[in-house]
């Protein structure tokens, strides 16, 4: 095994669990009872996952899934979920932030030259940890909460660029996926921050676990890479149906759409559509971002009808050529056994391509 591979797979999910226990440490702090302390056990299966990856594919990824990115949503999400529908995280006091810093700065001082004439190096190093604890522990809620989701979205996008990549993805199959990400964390963060933030949403609990319902599924995006991977084709009787063909053409672009539609500015649509149609809420940046999320739902709508007719006027060109019209993925080509009636289905729409080998000429030949 590769040392910068083992490196990197380790190191990686260190981040993961010492982010998921920082956010552990925030609730149990607000919520001021040590049983939420038992969140951090999720992090086990996070632990359990690098031992397999390490035995068993020697530290790289898989195909299609990064098991390490999905098991960190699962040890962050609750977490989050628990500081959003906290009461503390709701109201704050005016400004805390500066009166507490300053006191601590005054406590880390008193702290420091205290230390010089008592135990040395050792206890200064605890006196001053001591210190940065207390003045971490006085922050707002409301500021340590926002900090945990952008700290946790840009963990997504640095940890999938961190964790060593399987044989089935390329370097430049990565680069496009994480450039995909930061612009998917960038609408994520938004979408949660600026509902969430509305003083009517506050009040209303049930439509706060419905936004956070909206912004767990939509985090279900990053542990897969089928954005850039394309499915290849297989010579078989089901590949030769017209569905499975324009899947294996545009795995890829059909998957973003699908993205975009049914995870992302779908749903994020839906809600901000809500909150304005059903609950009377308008704001300058509500309205701006509802506007966004039509406008790219429309934009993957006409995407999807132009691939539809690209692939549809492909196939008659191939089709009056006698040319195969499959996807780039693999070479296709008939099975000897095809039925009669697949291969009427198949001559309406492509024709077959002569063999490579020697065949016995058929009776009308």
């Amino acid at each position: 095994m590769e040392l910068m591979v083992l490196l990197n797979a380790l190191v990686t999910r260190l981040l993961f669990v010492l982010h998921s226990l920082i956010g552990v440490w925030r609730v149990a702090a607000a919520k001021k009872e040590p049983k939420y302390w038992l969140l951090a056990l999720l992090n086990l299966l996070l632990c359990l996952e690098a031992g397999l990856t390490l035995k068993f594919k020697q530290g790289r990824g898989y195909k299609w899934f990064s098991p390490a990115i999905f098991l960190y949503l699962i040890c962050t999400v609750p977490s989050l979920w628990l500081l959003e529908i906290h009461h503390g995280t709701q109201y704050c006091g005016n400004e805390p932030g500066a009166v507490q810093a300053n006191v601590s700065s005054q406590d880390f001082n008193q702290s420091r030259d205290s230390s010089h004439g008592s135990e040395g190096t050792d206890h200064h190093i605890i006196q001053t940890a001591k210190v940065i604890v207390n003045q971490l522990s006085t922050i707002c809620e409301t500021v340590w909460t926002l900090a945990l989701h952008q700290t946790f979205l840009l963990l997504l996008v640095v940890g999938r660029w961190l964790l060593p990549i399987g044989v089935e993805i390329t370097r430049d199959q990565l680069s496009q996926l994480l450039l995909m990400f930061v612009g998917t964390a960038a609408d994520i963060l938004e979408f949660a921050s600026e509902t969430l933030d509305i003083e009517d949403v506050r009040k209303n609990y049930a439509l706060i676990n419905a936004i956070l319902a909206v912004w767990t599924w939509s985090m279900l995006q990053f542990p897969l890479d089928l954005a850039v991977q394309h499915i290849g084709c297989k010579p078989t009787a089901s590949a030769r149906r017209i569905p499975s063909l324009l899947l294996c053409r545009y795995s890829a672009e059909l998957w973003n759409i699908g993205v975009s539609l049914f995870i992302q500015d779908g749903p994020f649509f839906i809600v901000r559509s809500i909150l304005m149609g059903h609950f009377r809420i308008f704001n300058q940046m509500l309205v701006f971002f509802t506007a966004k999320n039509i406008l790219v739902v429309t934009l993957q709508l006409y995407r999807l009808a132009v691939i539809t007719l690209d692939f549809r006027a492909t196939i008659l060109q191939k089709s009056r050529k006698g040319e195969v019209c499959c996807c780039p993925c693999e070479p296709y080509e008939a099975s000897t056994h095809a039925t009669a009636d697949q291969d009427t289905e198949m001559k309406e729409f492509v024709a077959f391509p002569p063999k490579e080998e020697s065949q016995a000429p058929s009776e009308d030949q």
